[in-house]
C-alpha cells in the first residue's frame, strides 16, 4: 500500500509538472502570438502610410511632367477644367487659409474660454451637462453642419451684410469653427484639469484670487496642452471637406474678402472626384498635385508642433 501511494504522488507530481510545463509553454506562445499581432497592426500602419505617400508622389509626378512646379506654386489663377486651362493653386491655398483664420477667431478664444469655465468655475452637476452637450456637437455629421451653413447661417449674413453672396467663407467659417470648438474646448478642459492642486493652493496662499490663479498659473502651466488643441483644430480645419464645399462654393478667388465665394483645396477635390473629369487626363491629375501640396503642409504642421510642444512641455509628478 505505501509502495502504491508513493507511486501515486509520483504520478500526481510528474503530471503536474508537465501541465506546468504546457501552460507555460502555452503562455509564451500565447504572448508571441500578441506580440506578431501587435507588430502586424503597427506594420500595417506604417505600410498604409507609405502607400499613400508613394500613389501621391508617383501620380503628381506625372502632373508636374507637364506643368511646371513653378507655376503650380505661385500661379495666381485656378482653371484647370476650362479653356484656357491655368494651374495656380494660390487662389485654393488663399481660400483655405481664409478658413482656417476664421475658424481659428471663433473656436480658439470661445474653445479656450469654455474649458476655463468647466475646469475652473463650474460645478460639478453643471459640468456633466455641459461635457455631453459639446460631445453631441462632435458628433454630428459635417455634410448636416453644411446644409446649416447654406440654410441658417448664410441668410443671417444677408439680413446683417447685403454684400454677403450666397456661397461664402464667412459661414464656412463660422459652421467650421462650432465643428472644432467641442474639439478645442474638451482637450483644454482635460490639460487645465491636469495642472497639480499643489500649484493652485501655493497660489492662493500668497494671496491671488481665482482669477489670477486661472490666468497667471493654470493657463501658463498647460500651455503645451493647449497649443496641441490649437493645432490639432487648425489642422482639422484645414482638412475640412463637405461643410466647406456646401457653405463656401466652387469659385477659386485669391481674395481676402469673407462675403464672397471661394474655393479650397478639399473642396476642389470633391468638386473633380465626383465623376465627370476623364481619368487620366492632365484635369485628373491635379487632384494628386493638389492633393501632395495638402500633405505637405499638414506634415510640416505636425513637425512645427512637435518641436513647439517639446520646447514649452511641462511635466509634473
Amino acid at each position: 500500500n505505501i509502495m502504491i501511494k508513493n507511486k501515486i504522488k509520483n504520478l500526481d507530481l510528474s503530471a503536474t509538472l508537465k501541465i506546468n510545463e504546457i501552460s507555460k509553454k502555452l503562455e509564451k506562445e500565447g504572448k508571441e502570438i500578441i506580440k506578431f499581432g501587435l507588430l502586424l497592426c503597427a506594420s500595417l500602419s506604417v505600410l498604409t502610410t507609405f502607400a499613400i505617400v508613394w500613389v501621391l508622389i508617383s501620380e503628381a509626378g506625372i502632373f508636374f511632367k507637364h506643368i511646371p512646379a513653378f507655376d503650380f506654386l505661385f500661379g495666381t489663377k485656378w482653371a484647370p477644367l476650362l479653356e484656357p486651362r491655368s494651374f495656380g493653386v494660390v487662389p485654393l491655398v488663399c481660400g483655405t487659409l481664409l478658413i482656417v483664420f476664421g475658424t481659428s477667431l471663433i473656436a480658439l478664444p470661445v474653445g479656450l474660454a469654455t474649458a476655463i469655465y468647466l475646469s475652473e468655475y463650474s460645478t460639478t452637476r453643471l459640468r456633466t451637462i455641459l461635457k455631453p452637450v459639446l460631445e453631441i456637437l462632435a458628433g454630428i455629421p459635417t455634410v448636416v453642419y453644411g446644409y446649416f451653413a447654406l440654410t441658417f447661417i448664410t441668410p443671417l449674413l444677408r439680413e446683417l451684410f447685403e454684400e454677403v453672396q450666397i456661397f461664402n467663407a464667412a459661414s464656412a467659417s463660422i459652421v467650421v469653427g462650432i465643428m472644432v470648438l467641442p474639439m478645442v474646448a474638451s482637450l483644454c478642459d482635460d490639460t487645465l484639469r491636469a495642472v497639480p492642486v499643489s500649484l493652485r493652493q501655493g497660489a492662493y496662499a500668497v494671496g491671488a484670487t481665482k482669477c489670477e490663479v486661472t490666468l497667471g498659473v493654470v493657463v501658463p502651466s498647460s500651455l503645451s496642452g493647449i497649443m496641441a488643441s490649437f493645432l490639432l483644430a487648425i489642422s482639422r480645419a484645414i482638412g475640412e471637406t463637405m461643410a466647406v464645399t456646401l457653405a463656401a462654393g466652387a469659385t477659386p478667388n485669391m481674395t481676402i474678402d469673407p462675403f464672397v465665394a471661394i474655393q479650397t483645396m478639399t473642396a476642389y477635390i470633391v468638386q473633380v472626384s465626383l465623376g465627370d473629369t476623364p481619368q487620366g487626363g492632365i484635369a485628373y491629375q491635379t487632384i494628386f498635385a493638389v492633393s501632395a501640396l495638402l500633405f505637405v503642409i499638414t506634415l510640416c504642421m505636425n513637425i512645427f508642433s512637435s518641436r513647439l510642444l517639446k520646447r514649452f512641455r511641462e511635466v509634473y509628478e
